[in-house]
């Protein structure tokens, strides 16, 4: 095992541990087969406008759309980004069998209600006939600025669709909380042993703009945050509140957070990826397991390579096989197969990829892209609203032992934002996207003739989260690469001034750890760089020194 310390940029003799060599064996092994092939239907829904990254419920066979955006990506620029004139200012009602919609403004509602419902990224779930709605990032005239909504916001969705169809709204279906650990934008709401889970997310207030300048002050919540709502005369009120923080594994915003089921049969969640690692403007490429009473489990030594932003996710579970499948429609990725070539791009483009990750009987997982792909570059910041016939476990995994053999309506894609371009915001294109009108219907066809072989993701080179990470002194280095290749790994400042060189060397296929000491080195967040195989990753460091 090596020890380096970084005094000077030096070279350092290569001594590694090998841990394991890659079997072909054993990479065939997860090829398991996956009878589906996967098909979208467009439904017509005349007259419908666009929008993304807002909040649903559903309700007889009708959907209730509240917030978000009607614009395209936001723009670059502060005072062009998220105006208050693509504000969702309407409460919609969606009938996908009938192909028909109705909308009735926010106006009759008081200006807390009103602000609140009109905001993006808003955290939601819904729980019988009421949709929980928490944060979310707009224009307040009330405040004089962009903010997260420290609120809570409830809604009875039969009676507000009710209220649409009719033409007015009545605020007596609303409830409303003010509490400032609820300003949070870009995390996910969902419900885990009878408590509602607020994962994840920032706090951000101020006009955004991509180089840090004082226009914004933003704050990631790194939690897990727990709590019980009840329903008195008055309104909503907290009836039991917990919190677990990371400031690793949980500084994550603008993920999927996926229904789950633990290998027990235990119901939880999977944090899939999400943005940014700490130092670097990348996603981060490992998930984490959910479960109840706030525990949590970085999920290190697998990688999710092909969607890295909030996009339609759903997930199912085959007894028989004893596998959790979980599929991802388009939207943002660092990665994205052109012909059989995996192809990184740092920008981190629009894709058309469907994705899937598969947890195996022995609980390891790949991930897979399937021959089908999205009609267009979409996917991004829509939703994947489940069809509510199915069975499903508690947190929404689809039970398919339960359902007979045949085609199969999972569920549907609403809106989303549309690019004719893989990069719009790194090139100051945004003028070019625009918020999706289209509904599509997801199927998922048992016909094994149908099926295209799915492609196994088999990347070439993978940089793991160091452990510890934060350290004081020492911390673990580990890395992978899939064949004999020259390897480079080193560390930078977050300025890109180079601080070592560890390894400059050819090194043979396999895992490898090494020991690194950064003992006369000031507290602060520091950069690893790993290029092999033709592949560059990188991952943040922090050292927090007990004695300065």
């Amino acid at each position: 095992m090596l020890t380096t310390s970084m005094r000077s940029i030096h070279q350092i003799p290569l001594v590694l541990m090998f841990l394991l060599i890659f079997d072909p064996a054993v990479l065939n092994a997860q090829e398991s087969s996956f009878p589906y092939s996967v098909r979208l239907e467009q439904v017509s829904v005349p007259g419908l406008p666009g929008f993304h990254s807002f909040a649903y419920g559903q309700h007889d066979g009708k959907w209730l759309i509240v917030g978000g955006r009607t614009d395209g990506i936001h723009a670059r620029q502060p005072f062009a980004s998220f105006p208050p004139n693509h504000n969702n200012d309407h409460v919609f009602v969606i009938d996908p069998l009938n192909g028909e919609f109705f909308a009735e403004r926010l106006d009759p509602l008081s200006s807390g209600l009103r602000e609140h419902l009109q905001s993006t990224n808003m955290n939601f779930h819904q729980i019988a006939d009421t949709l929980y709605i928490i944060g979310g990032y707009a224009f307040s005239e009330t405040a004089g600025d962009h903010i997260t909504f420290p609120k809570l916001t409830t809604i009875v969705i039969s009676e507000t669709m009710n209220d649409v169809m009719s033409g007015s709204l009545n605020e007596q279906s609303f409830g409303h909380l003010y509490d400032e650990r609820f300003a949070v934008t870009g995390g996910q709401l969902g419900e885990l042993n009878d408590k509602l889970i607020l994962v994840g997310g920032h706090r951000f207030d101020g006009r955004y703009n991509p180089r840090d300048m004082p226009t914004f002050r933003q704050e990631y919540t790194h939690a897990i945050q727990s709590f019980r709502i009840d329903h008195a005369l008055s309104g909503p009120e907290i009836s039991f509140y917990s919190k677990v923080a990371d400031t690793d594994h949980l500084r994550r915003r603008d993920y999927n957070l996926v229904p789950y089921m633990f290998r027990d049969g235990e119901p939880g969640y999977m944090i899939s990826t999400g943005v940014f690692q700490r130092g670097a403007d990348l996603p981060f490429l490992y998930n984490v397991e959910i479960g109840k009473d706030e525990f949590y489990n970085p999920i290190p030594d697998f990688e999710q390579l092909l969607s890295h932003y909030h996009s339609p996710k759903l997930s199912f579970y085959t007894e028989e096989s004893d596998e959790l499948h979980m599929l991802f429609f388009g939207g943002l990725a660092q990665f994205y197969f052109q012909g059989n070539r995996l192809i990184q791009d740092d920008r981190v483009p629009f894709v058309n990829t469907i994705s899937r990750v598969t947890r195996f009987s022995d609980g390891s997982f790949a991930e897979f892209a399937l021959p089908e792909e999205m009609p267009g570059l979409k996917g991004t910041s829509a939703e994947f609203i489940p069809n509510p016939d199915l069975p499903k476990n508690e947190t929404g995994v689809i039970l398919m032992d339960e359902i007979e053999a045949g085609k199969l309506l999972v569920g549907y894609i609403v809106g989303g934002i549309d690019t004719p371009i893989i990069n719009p915001f790194a090139t100051n294109q945004s003028d070019r996207t625009s918020a999706s009108t289209t509904v599509y219907e997801v199927w998922l066809d048992p016909s094994a003739s149908e099926n295209k072989p799915v492609k196994q993701i088999r990347d070439g080179a993978i940089l793991y989260p160091n452990y510890p990470n934060p350290f004081d002194d020492e911390t673990t280095i580990h890395f992978s690469i899939e064949q004999d290749s020259m390897v480079d790994l080193d560390i930078f400042s977050v300025d890109g001034r180079k601080i070592a060189i560890l390894i400059s060397s050819v090194v043979e296929a396999g895992e490898h750890k090494l020991s690194f000491s950064a003992e006369d080195l000031a507290s602060g967040v520091y950069i690893i760089r790993l290029t092999a195989n033709g592949l560059t990753k990188s991952r943040a460091i922090t050292i927090v020194r007990s004695k300065q």
